[in-house]
């Protein structure tokens, strides 16, 4: 009769941990999505799927390229996990094929051009020990982009993909810099 009852209060323990860690891991989780968003972009057309996820960090005030993300290094564009870039065809960027598949986006912005990764880990938190969390071995497609600055200051980090004639334009928006990255699906 003991034995069942501590093993009852036992089971009655362990259930009341397990709900306090996962409580705790939800109340994390929601302190730190509050503050940069989960947003995903998908664009369609000509059987093109692109399905995009990533995190949506504010300004608040603060200096964004050069200062809050540092020229020159690796950025996971975006906050929290590595930002997920996702095709079912081969597309070109300026002549380089990117294959269909599943890829974390990464950049190295500079004054005035900026540096586009597009690497084939993924699942990764976005950094790690303050550096950003990308094995550069895994690197599969590296391209060029110039930084425009612009009047309008934007707020909220944003990803999006606009079509400019017979292109499409993977567009990175923070702040007062617009980078535009254009590419076309691959015949």
């Amino acid at each position: 009769m003991s034995l069942r009852i501590n093993m009852k209060n036992f089971l009655i323990t362990l259930g009341i941990i397990v709900l306090l860690i996962i409580g705790a891991w939800e109340i994390y989780l929601y302190n730190t999505k509050s503050h940069s968003p989960e947003a995903d972009v998908t664009y369609e057309a000509n059987n093109l799927l692109i399905h995009i996820y990533y995190n949506r960090p504010f300004k608040k005030g603060r200096e964004i390229f050069g200062g809050l993300v540092p020229y020159g290094k690796v950025w996971r564009t975006g906050a929290n996990e590595a930002s997920i870039f996702e095709t079912n065809k081969d597309l070109l960027f300026k002549g380089k094929t990117l294959k269909a598949g599943k890829y974390t986006l990464w950049s190295i912005p500079n004054e005035q051009t900026w540096t586009i990764i597009f690497n084939s880990e993924y699942g990764q938190w976005g950094i790690s020990n303050g550096e950003a969390n990308r094995d550069s071995k895994n690197d599969v497609l590296l391209v060029d982009a110039h930084a425009l600055i612009q009047d309008k200051e934007l707020e909220q980090f944003t990803i999006a993909i606009e079509n400019v004639g017979t292109e499409q334009e993977l567009l990175l928006i923070w702040d007062k810099t617009l980078v535009s990255i254009p590419f076309t699906a691959a015949q």
